[in-house]
């Protein structure tokens, strides 16, 4: 008997137990579901689940499986490239039709750790997401990068990289994200001058 078969009859074997006692996890609407993972498996979740999806034959009842990221610029050493963020590290998102078969499939994916709302103990079911707030996640992770990380913050001490003032040292005064801009305190003339810069013109010393 192959691997397949195996969790098959594990799935059925579940249903069969639940007969015993009305636990039975129902939901008609096809909905989103926080699932909570080890921290730093969630790739590794989103691909194995796709695989069990697959070759478990549950295509029907689970949709998609997403891990909720966002794309943001960081510049660092007078670089600029855009990184891939976790939104909510230790969590994927799936959309699935909620019954005792998608569950167990989900639930036994490795590195699963349980759904968000579930308690086994008490028999409370998974919490779906509020579709304005799927629609909220769903919109963020659509959006081009727009927020801008730097290796520095206000009091850094930063060392000019290029222009007039290159290789001139001085401390971090304000940072502008929305323009790209830094405010630098440097020494010149015997006393302390407020530069502005472009975020790529300088580096945390």
């Amino acid at each position: 008997m192959n691997e397949e078969n195996i969790l098959q009859d594990e799935i059925e074997t579940v249903d069969l137990n639940n007969d015993a006692e009305d636990t039975s996890i129902n939901n008609d609407d096809t909905s989103w579901y926080i699932v909570q993972t080890y921290s730093g498996h969630e790739k590794k979740v989103k691909a194995n689940l796709e695989q069990r999806i697959k070759s478990m034959d549950m295509s029907s009842k689970i949709f998609q499986v997403i891990i909720p990221t966002q794309n943001e610029i960081e510049i660092r050493e007078g670089q600029k490239k855009t990184i891939t963020k976790n939104l909510f590290p230790g969590y994927v998102l799936v959309n699935m039709e909620l019954d005792d078969s998608s569950w167990y499939v989900v639930r036994n994916t490795p590195a699963v750790t349980g759904f968000a709302g579930e308690n086994l103990e008490e028999k409370a079911q998974p919490t779906p997401l509020d579709p304005n707030e799927i629609d909220k996640i769903l919109s963020q992770m659509e959006h081009k990068p727009t927020q801008i990380k730097v290796g520095f913050e206000v009091g850094d001490a930063v060392r000019v990289t290029s222009g007039p003032f290159s290789e001139f040292i001085g401390n971090v005064e304000a940072i502008n994200t929305d323009k790209g801009l830094v405010k630098v305190m440097l020494s010149m003339f015997g006393r302390e001058t407020p530069v502005e810069l472009d975020f790529l013109q300088v580096e945390k010393q």
